[in-house]
């Protein structure tokens, strides 16, 4: 295994590890998670719905192929870590409290980043093309002078 893809990997066990963490409290609805969810004014049902949501979501980033659920997921699971630290930061409380979700957000990036940059498997669908024939800008240039 190269360099890079063991790096890339052990980001992405990290970023897992941390999001099963913290959907742990909420799908369990300990009392700290319904504290700290009053604290930020939800109401404490989301506490559910929001654990079982990043629990799916990093079961679709580990799955293996379906490229299209992992995007959706990435983007859910962005959007969670991005939503918990506007919270903390809105209402004012210290970084000791918001700091672990700005960790979260440099490790989701740098799933992301490895998984956008794995190489692809001969096996593999071939749906993480980053340059798609027909594509805007990528095809012949037609009746364009240079």
């Amino acid at each position: 295994m190269k360099t890079g893809t063991w790096i890339g990997w052990a980001v992405t066990g990290l970023m897992a590890a941390l999001m099963l963490l913290s959907a742990a409290p909420d799908v369990l609805r300990s009392p700290e998670a319904v504290t700290v969810f009053r604290h930020l004014g939800y109401p404490p049902y989301l506490l559910l719905f929001l654990g079982t949501a990043k629990i799916l979501g990093v079961a679709a980033v580990l799955s293996p192929g379906i490229p299209r659920v992992k995007e959706w997921a990435f983007a859910g699971l962005t959007f969670d870590l991005c939503g918990a630290l506007y919270s903390h930061v809105s209402i004012g409380d210290p970084p000791s409290v918001w700091t672990p979700a700005a960790i979260g957000l440099m490790l989701m990036a740098g799933s992301y980043i490895a998984y956008r940059t794995r190489p692809i498997r001969g096996d593999a669908p071939q749906n993480r093309r980053t340059n798609v024939e027909g594509a805007a800008g990528t095809g012949p240039r037609i009746g364009v002078s240079a």
